[in-house]
């Protein structure tokens, strides 16, 4: 089981949010392609001290490239 800090699981949390609305899914949905591509804690979680800085647009661009390299469609 992963151990989160506050900060991390607060960026996750807003990044999930934005995600869904650009993606116009549901929060749970996202989570799920995020977790079942490896992306959350491979990329997200493990790159918070980086990604952190990076602005919302910036982001989804970024994670809806990557979600699409590992197969995923969005």
């Amino acid at each position: 089981m992963n151990v989160f800090t506050d900060k991390e699981l607060k960026f996750s949390l807003f990044l999930i949010y934005i995600l869904a609305e650009s993606w116009k899914i549901a929060p749970s949905e996202v989570y799920h392609i995020l977790n079942s591509t490896g992306i959350f804690d491979d990329y997200i979680i493990s790159c918070y001290d980086t990604l952190h800085t990076l602005g919302s647009e910036c982001l989804v661009e970024d994670i809806t490239e990557f979600v699409r390299e590992r197969g995923a469609s969005v």
